[in-house]
């Protein structure tokens, strides 16, 4: 079988898999919602055909997580129940967006997001963006009225994130007292090595005096990147020997034995081993312990401004749908 054709196979094979996949969620649906609606959310019907046109594209993700069918019809459901529930919050979110009669979404925000849509999504071809909705049986003006929701669902959603997104210094503080383990740091050092590989010939003196000479240059003014690119038979020479950050328990006794003797800026002498010489720098330390506040702040702020929003957003969400009128089938 030549190249061309094995790939077209596979490529057959992947649409098989994925149209397999969509046919067992349309199976599972039409099962499940004989009728073809699957909920009323106050006056707007929730189809099979809506859910079914949200699930789609996420199948081949889900394929590629599941370990077997069973796993994979388990996702399946939990990811259907996920995308009705989304699709109820949808209709409500709209409708509370509209209890104020000032609030419009520009003609003009819709143009252009059509506009963007037909480019990105219909490759700039009108006739493809036409024989899309066609093909779903519905207008011009129902899609812009798509588009339109769109936009009122992100951007009401973004405006009850934000209102969660206030974290005071004293709540940073606590959270950091409380989970004093989280920012706790190994002792660790950006280490810069230069190697010197040992030859057939040599002994551990003529090695050492190999690494000496190295160390000479050094000494007088050459930095120990320049000299490591020259002079060093490591895979990270070109990089001038830079190592990164590296833990005590990750390195070779031997080596972690001197590398932690040194202070920043330091430079090691040589340590002579079987496979060769080795010179360490410490470029930066790290001392085990707990990570000041200051210095994970920021990580810590937002990790409470997403905490916040998360929450908002979920009781906002909570109050919507006990005022409104849902019915599932």
């Amino acid at each position: 079988m030549s190249l061309r054709r094995f790939r077209i196979s596979i490529l057959t094979l992947s649409a098989c898999v994925v149209g397999i996949a969509q046919a067992q969620q349309s199976d599972s649906l039409n099962l499940r919602y004989a009728n073809g609606i699957v909920a009323i959310a106050e006056d707007k019907i929730i189809t099979v055909d809506d859910v079914r046109r949200e699930i789609g594209p996420l199948i081949p993700e889900v394929q590629k997580r599941a370990k077997d069918e069973r796993d994979f019809n388990e996702q399946l459901e939990a990811m259907q129940n996920e995308v009705i529930q989304n699709l109820i919050d949808r209709v409500l979110i709209v409708k509370e967006f509209y209890k104020d009669e000032k609030r419009r979404v520009p003609a003009s925000y819709i143009d252009n997001q059509l506009a963007e849509t037909i480019i990105t999504q219909f490759e700039g071809d009108r006739s493809k963006y036409l024989a899309y909705l066609r093909s779903r049986g519905i207008s011009q003006k129902e899609y812009r009225r798509e588009i339109e929701e769109d936009m009122i669902y992100n951007f009401m959603r973004q405006q009850q994130a934000k209102s969660g997104s206030t974290v005071s210094p004293v709540r940073i503080e606590d959270y950091y007292n409380e989970n004093k383990e989280r920012f706790y740091q190994e002792d660790s050092v950006h280490l810069r090595l230069i190697q010197i590989n040992r030859a057939p010939e040599d002994t551990d003196d003529t090695l050492r005096a190999k690494a000496e000479a190295v160390i000479v240059e050094m000494d007088v003014g050459a930095s120990f990147p320049d000299v490591a690119r020259k002079y060093s038979s490591d895979p990270r020479k070109s990089r001038g020997g830079d190592w990164g950050w590296q833990r005590r328990p990750d390195l070779r006794k031997e080596f972690s034995d001197v590398i932690f003797d040194l202070k920043k800026g330091e430079r090691s002498k040589p340590l002579i081993t079987a496979e060769g010489a080795f010179i360490f720098f410490a470029e930066d330390r790290k001392f085990a312990g707990n990570l000041p506040i200051d210095e994970v702040r920021p990580d810590i702020e937002r990790a409470l401004v997403q905490q916040g929003s998360r929450r908002a957003t979920e009781r906002w969400l909570e109050k919507l749908r006990r005022n409104a009128y849902v019915k599932h089938f």
